[in-house]
């Protein structure tokens, strides 16, 4: 079967992980994108600690959950954003205007919704999570 998307596979396990109640759970392959996502989902506390292991294959990662990851996804197509249209997306997305975070692939990098609209940045939707 061919993988479609790395992205979204990754957040599946991590969704179905954390539905179960499991404190960790292992993702493979591993990507730059995947790594970036995480990293976000971890500075905003959706997620623990994340260990990559190079198998010097496609990698794998890791991922310590905490529990309060609700729900996590992947938005595909990857839509052009402008920094007018971020609120749209956000009354689309995501439950309330204070809660969870979309991901957006910038110019000067992965960076949450909020972080684009302070530096003023439109991209590329990648994903949400609360």
């Amino acid at each position: 079967m061919v993988r479609v998307s790395v992205l979204n596979d990754c957040l599946n396990s991590i969704v179905n992980a954390e539905r179960r109640g499991k404190r960790q759970v292992l993702v493979r392959p591993s990507s730059k994108v995947v790594i970036k996502f995480l990293t976000v989902m971890q500075k905003h506390g959706y997620i623990g600690e994340f260990e990559i292991i190079d198998d010097h294959r496609s990698g794998k990662i890791v991922i310590q959950l905490n529990g309060r990851l609700n729900k996590a996804g992947v938005i595909s197509p990857r839509y052009n954003i402008q920094v007018g249209q971020i609120e749209n997306w956000v009354n689309l997305l995501l439950p309330a205007r204070s809660f969870g975070i979309i991901i957006l692939t910038t110019s000067s990098g992965i960076l949450d919704h909020e972080e684009a609209r302070r530096k003023n940045i439109g991209g590329k939707i990648l994903g949400y999570c609360y």
